[in-house]
């Protein structure tokens, strides 16, 4: 029989059986009733203690143990058991923990973000996580206001704006001065985008302003499209005998018409080429339309019906 006398450590006796050092010494006492005699338990010294807390006695077998195979396989079996019924979850794989400690990180900066957001005041310093995207608000949208010369000669407009800015952390309230080049034909409902030019707020990319075309109602003139629309008033005997009546354009000029025809109600005159510029063909413009409207006498006396009749009896 192999010669057993020599002593064991619990380091040697753990790398063997692969259990805790406490249980492990609770085995010996169990397998191996000499060992349950606290004067073979001797104390490791302080300075030991704290340099390996895996080896907090030293385990010294009696003279003539029995520590053949049975021996340690039945302390093989029983903490097999023990650690079996102790460790009801297996053990998480390194690829899980990395996965699982990214989403706790994740999850942590977000809501610091969200936490620092809340509390900052107007004139704090802001604080952004980097984890978060910054998210773009909707755009501002303001009208411009034209006039018909404007939109038919073109012209540049100038608005101030006030806006929240944000700088070195804090936000302050900047102004600025934008100008529009409105183009010659440019139509109601046209377009303009200023990007990044709106208010900043803490967690959002600034907002961009967008200008929208609005047409100024004018006196003489309506649009339709390219071409221009004026409505000219004149006297019954000038729609019946003919005449040559001045007409406005747009801008201040005017041009004179001659008419020896009857003009009827609803009698309408195109001028080519003096209507709004065509956006896609600067050369060019649309035309203009006149609608007469004839202006008939409120109250005849009996003669003049009496002369009307005669005259106007043979017409068809």
């Amino acid at each position: 029989m192999a010669d057993h006398t020599r002593s064991h450590t619990t380091a040697d006796l753990y790398r063997i059986l692969r259990v805790p050092v406490k249980d492990l010494c609770k085995g010996f006492m169990k397998w191996n009733p000499s060992m349950k005699s606290p004067r073979n338990m001797t104390p490791v010294k302080e300075r030991d203690k704290s340099h390996c807390e895996n080896e907090p006695y030293i385990v010294t077998t009696p003279t003539t143990p029995n520590l053949d195979e049975s021996f340690f396989a039945n302390i093989s079996r029983t903490f097999s058991r023990t650690n079996s019924r102790r460790s009801k979850t297996p053990s998480p794989s390194p690829r899980s923990l990395s996965r699982n400690s990214s989403q706790l990180n994740s999850t942590a900066d977000r809501l610091l973000s969200r936490n620092t957001s809340r509390r900052s005041p107007k004139s704090t310093p802001i604080i952004y996580s980097q984890s978060t995207a910054l998210k773009k608000p909707p755009p501002v949208e303001k009208k411009l206001e034209c006039t018909l010369e404007e939109l038919c000669d073109g012209c540049v407009k100038k608005i101030m704006i006030t806006r929240d800015a944000i700088v070195n952390g804090i936000i302050v309230e900047e102004e600025e001065m934008l100008k529009i080049e409105v183009k010659p034909g440019w139509k109601k409902g046209t377009k303009i985008t200023f990007e990044g030019k709106g208010d900043e707020k803490p967690g959002y990319l600034p907002a961009d302003i967008t200008f929208s075309i609005d047409e100024r109602r004018h006196p003489l003139f309506s649009r339709d499209g390219d071409d221009l629309e004026l409505g000219v008033e004149i006297p019954l005997v000038n729609a019946l005998t003919g005449c040559s009546i001045p007409v406005p354009l747009l801008g201040g000029d005017k041009m004179s018409l001659s008419f020896d025809t009857i003009i009827y109600p609803g009698f309408q005159k195109v001028i080519m080429g003096q209507g709004m510029p065509i956006p896609t063909q600067p050369s060019r413009k649309g035309d203009l339309r006149i609608q007469f409207l004839v202006k008939f006498p409120s109250e005849l006396s009996e003669e003049q019906r009496a002369e009307a009749a005669t005259i106007l009896q043979d017409c068809s």
